[in-house]
């Protein structure tokens, strides 16, 4: 029998679970934990396997019963319709140039307001910091129409700016970076550089922005992904097709009696790379800011 384990002074400890020490258990609870997270994982790869065999299926095999996740006539003329029967290539250099634009203008107003906010003590700072994260509870519905009425008196709708404008600045980007900045940057490093007569501005481009890589690449995988997937604001301000985002586009191709599932797989298989793209040139970074930050749990 196990022996139970002890606290200090040899008295054993009445709580502690008999066994849950031995090297067996430790190793069986950390196969079992395995096993469920690789279940959890093909659970959630399945809808984007699902899709790409949707992709790669004909209009006949997409429909038959019962259906398989493997094609049995691979094919890629639903990438061909998707680019031939629509501009899906400028629809996506316009959802990269919103998504580009918006990740480069967040990421520099987050980390800006974020360490202002973080190392600067001025009247008004924790009212101004309840007011930012108030507005992120807001949702988009409550403000799109005035939203709207505001692009138009500025004279963008219909225009690429217009279809910009309302994802230049993150209030949870705010948060976010304010969070990072006073868990991994201590006020005697920046007390150090300003001793040392470096200026405000060349302690945050070269001791603050640094230090700030994990959780800023983090930062920019969610604001890329965020005006990546807009939807409902570039459809209501784009009056041209050729403003559409990839999105926006993707619904041309079903009408309010048919589905083209085929074309429809395929564009969302096109547009999903670029995220997966910057998720992968990016997941090092996120790593490391969780290892070396006070994301760490």
């Amino acid at each position: 029998m196990t022996p139970r384990p002890r606290i200090d002074g040899g008295i054993p400890d009445p709580t502690a679970v008999p066994g849950t020490g031995s090297p067996l258990f430790r190793r069986v609870r950390d196969l079992s934990a395995e096993a469920v997270l690789l279940v959890g994982a093909i659970l959630m790869m399945m809808p984007f396997l699902w899709m790409v065999s949707t992709a790669l299926k004909g209009p006949t095999e997409i429909v038959v019963w019962p259906p398989s996740l493997i094609p049995e006539s691979p094919t890629l003329a639903n990438f061909e319709q998707v680019f031939t029967t629509a501009p899906f290539g400028r629809w996506l250099l316009n959802s990269l140039v919103l998504a580009v634009t918006s990740t480069v203008a967040i990421l520099a107003t987050s980390a800006i307001a974020g360490y202002v906010l973080a190392k600067f003590t001025f009247p008004g700072r924790g009212a101004l910091f309840m007011v930012i994260l108030a507005t992120a509870i807001v949702p988009f519905e409550v403000y799109m129409i005035p939203l709207y009425l505001a692009a138009r008196d500025l004279g963008v709708i219909d225009s690429l700016p217009g279809v910009i404008m309302p994802f230049l600045i993150m209030s949870f980007g705010i948060f976010f970076v304010r969070q990072n900045v006073i868990a991994a940057i201590p006020d005697e490093l920046i007390e150090a550089g300003r001793i040392d007569g470096a200026s405000e501005l060349w302690i945050f481009g070269r001791v603050v922005v640094p230090l700030l890589g994990g959780p800023m690449s983090a930062l920019g995988i969610f604001a890329f992904m965020q005006a990546w997937n807009q939807f409902v604001w570039p459809l209501l301000v784009a009056n041209s097709k050729s403003l559409y985002t990839a999105e926006v586009g993707l619904a041309l191709f079903q009408t309010g009696y048919t589905i083209n599932f085929g074309a429809v797989s395929a564009g969302s298989v096109v547009s999903v790379l670029p995220i997966l793209t910057v998720f992968v040139v990016l997941r090092r970074r996120i790593i490391d800011g969780v290892a070396l930050s006070g994301l760490k749990g």
